[in-house]
């Protein structure tokens, strides 16, 4: 029969909490901030340059969805490192 008390102690001593880690290697809230608003520029150069070649247009919009979609994600890591510090 299995411990459930020293299972959950195990778990807890190998889980890994990615928000931390980024936090131990020098990693600011306003980096994560910094790279959403550059995700957002590059999403509209792509978009922008995938227009101007003979793509397309629905490739174009694929490639603009596709890198905006990393501005969220890093807005949210910017969100998380900033209560990992308080």
């Amino acid at each position: 029969m299995v411990d459930k008390k020293q299972v959950q102690k195990v778990a807890e001593a190998t889980a890994v909490n990615p928000i931390a880690v980024l936090s131990r290697w020098g990693v600011r809230s306003g980096h994560a901030y910094t790279a959403g608003f550059v995700s957002v520029g590059v999403s509209l150069v792509s978009w922008l340059i995938s227009r101007g070649k003979r793509d397309s247009k629905a490739q174009s919009d694929r490639w603009g969805l596709f890198i905006g979609q990393w501005a969220p994600t890093f807005f949210a890591i910017g969100i998380a490192l900033k209560n990992e510090k308080d």
